[in-house]
């Protein structure tokens, strides 16, 4: 099963199909939205990542990928990339017990673990917004 929902190449999704797809979690997602508009002078684009993973709302920091969003039928799910050094601060932050779970399961590859997190609820996404900070410090 495909991480994202949208997996059709030749159709890019537009942000009403995004939102009617997620929709009970719409307010999540537009949380996360506000967030990093309001924290990052980043650049919100769209990628398709081949048939298991779909298209994919990017948050990228001058050519830093800060994370990207799979929408999918009642939600979506956040990959964020921590290097070895962020990987090791996360695990003392206080992060829900889902997140953490994931953050010691990921594989950790030579750039880091890789993390691929649903997020269900105000919890997951106040975590996610911890490990985006980990990652790069908010605008001044």
């Amino acid at each position: 099963m495909a991480v994202g929902s949208f997996a059709d190449k030749t159709h890019r999704p537009t942000d009403e199909e995004i939102l009617e797809l997620i929709g009970p979690k719409s307010e999540l997602w537009s949380d996360l939205f506000g967030f990093m508009n309001d924290n990052y002078d980043s650049r919100k684009d769209f990628a398709f990542y081949g048939k298991n993973y779909g298209w994919a709302v990017r948050f990228r920091k001058s050519s830093k990928a800060l994370l990207s969003l799979y929408p999918q039928h009642s939600g979506f799910t956040v990959q964020i990339v921590l290097s070895k050094s962020q990987a090791k601060e996360a695990f003392n932050q206080r992060l829900g017990p889902r997140v953490k779970a994931i953050l010691r399961e990921a594989h950790e590859f030579p750039e880091g673990r890789w993390l691929f997190v649903p997020i269900r609820s105000k919890r997951d996404l106040m975590d996610i917004k911890r490990l985006v900070i980990l990652k790069a410090p908010p605008r001044g």
